[in-house]
Order: C-alpha cells, then structure tokens, then sequence
C-alpha cells in the first residue's frame, strides 16, 4: 500500500493542503499515519479521488469524454498559435501539463483557436513511457 504526504497528495490533486485535510475530516480520503508519523494517505483511494475529479471536470468542459476511441484526452486552455499559409503551431496549458500540437493552419480557422479558447487534445499513441521516482 503506498502512503502519500498530505501536501504531495494536494500537489497531485491540484488543490491545496486545506482542502485534502477538510476531505479527510468530512471522510472523503482516509487519514493514516506514514513511518515517519506525519499524516498521510493511502494512494489508491487518492488515485480513486482523482479519477473522480478528473471525471466531473471533464464532462463540464469536453462534451466528447467517454464517446470517443482514444481515451487520452487533455482539456485546456489555448495559450498560443503560430500559423503560417500551410502549418500551426497550437499550446494549450491543460492543468500544470503544456501540450503542443502541430496541426493545418486550415482546421485551426476552422476550429477558430485562439488565445483563450478552451480545447481538448486527443492523444492516440501505441507508445507511452512512464517513469517513477525511486521509493
């Protein structure tokens, strides 16, 4: 069972140390002691939590979660456009995640990004790499 620390677990949540602790006193997350004795919580109910989150903001901003074949799908904030006559550049700044995307100038006009649109970067990949920090 892995343990996260009260403040690495409001980092992965985006939230902040207070609002894991009124989750933990209103039963929302267990609270448990780590072997340093600071408080903790278990990592699979926090992973459970953040689907949750993740789940409820979704269907408030991407209208096609759950009906489409990729199911990794990034919903954010256009932050900057590049264009020239053939290619754009897009960013968008989903969470604390930056995501660019190489697209046609064309479907940028046709989807009218800009600076300050909301959209959802659908990633298909038959590769992804995964790194973990050494316990």
């Amino acid at each position: 069972m892995s343990q996260i620390r009260i403040s690495s677990a409001a980092t992965l949540l985006g939230v902040s140390d207070d609002t894991v602790r009124r989750w933990v006193d209103a039963g929302r997350l267990t609270s448990i002691t780590d072997s340093s004795g600071r408080h903790a919580v278990d990592g699979v109910e926090l992973a459970a939590l953040a689907q949750e989150l993740a789940d409820d903001t979704l269907t408030q901003l991407d209208s096609g979660a759950g009906v489409r074949s990729a199911r990794n799908h990034l919903t954010g904030l256009v932050t900057r456009v590049v264009s020239d006559t053939v290619m754009s550049q897009v960013e968008l700044q989903c969470g604390r995640y930056r995501i660019v995307s190489l697209i046609s100038t064309e479907a940028v006009v046709e989807l009218g990004l800009a600076p300050g649109s909301i959209a959802t970067a659908v990633i298909k990949a038959t590769n992804v790499s995964l790194e973990r920090e050494r316990p």
